[in-house]
């Protein structure tokens, strides 16, 4: 049984008055790929925020490898070895390829390592390295994607917080991005993923659980809901 590398316990999060998540509780082991689905306003990107430190919870518990979490500053986050990789990939534009990449891995203390890693991300996106001295703002939408996600790799994680991947993209880039995805559990990372593609996250996804209004309404191997009437109905548009 492989063991728990993130668990979510009732998390309450509120924007002011108004309360955003209400008592979420979910759970990714080591080497999955786990998709939270939902409509928009559903609480997904809010819950990915509070994981990854960027907003606090009113109640509830976040523990990773263990750890409490839940107070824990983002960037302190990042060097216990989870990444986040926002919704519109929040790349530097006005800095090249290659010095994107590089702030990826500023919170490594292997910096022996940080080149064998970078010749790694430039073999899994060739685009990239012929890119390298090209500024990150005048890539393409798809280029700028497979940056953000090269640069999180750069950081060496071992759970990649996405969020939204495939936004903006064109059919065949979000065939590719997805492809990535699967590419990183094959290499040993473990996957927590928001998008609104939902069928194409359930089918590489192992677990899936569907945010509504704030609170976890199903849950289950992505096999079995994808087959389910009520989620094919609401979610994949059967």
């Amino acid at each position: 049984m492989a063991e728990t590398l993130l668990k979510v316990e009732n998390l309450h999060v509120y924007y002011g008055m108004i309360q955003a998540l209400k008592g979420i509780s979910f759970e990714v082991k080591k080497g999955e790929i786990v998709s939270l689905i939902g409509a928009n306003g559903a609480g997904k990107t809010t819950t990915l925020h509070t994981i990854t430190g960027l907003l606090r919870p009113k109640q509830g518990k976040i523990l990773y490898k263990g750890n409490d979490i839940t107070h824990t500053p983002a960037h302190k986050i990042v060097s216990m070895g989870m990444v986040h990789v926002p919704e519109g990939r929040r790349i530097f534009q006005g800095l090249s390829v290659y010095d994107n990449l590089l702030l990826g891995a500023y919170s490594r203390k292997d910096k022996a390592n940080i080149q064998k890693d970078m010749e790694e991300v430039f073999k899994q996106f060739p685009r990239l390295e012929e890119r390298r001295r090209q500024l990150a703002g005048t890539l393409s939408g798809g280029e700028q994607q497979m940056l953000a996600m090269g640069r999180a790799l750069l950081a060496n994680p071992e759970l990649i917080v996405m969020d939204e991947p495939s936004m903006g993209l064109s059919p065949l880039l979000v065939g590719e991005v997805f492809e990535i995805i699967e590419s990183f559990r094959e290499a040993g990372k473990t996957v927590l993923l928001v998008e609104q593609n939902a069928k194409k996250a359930m089918t590489i996804s192992d677990r899936v659980y569907v945010l509504e209004t704030g609170s976890v309404s199903a849950e289950g191997d992505a096999a079995d809901l994808i087959n389910d009437e009520r989620i094919k109905k609401a979610y994949l548009g059967e």
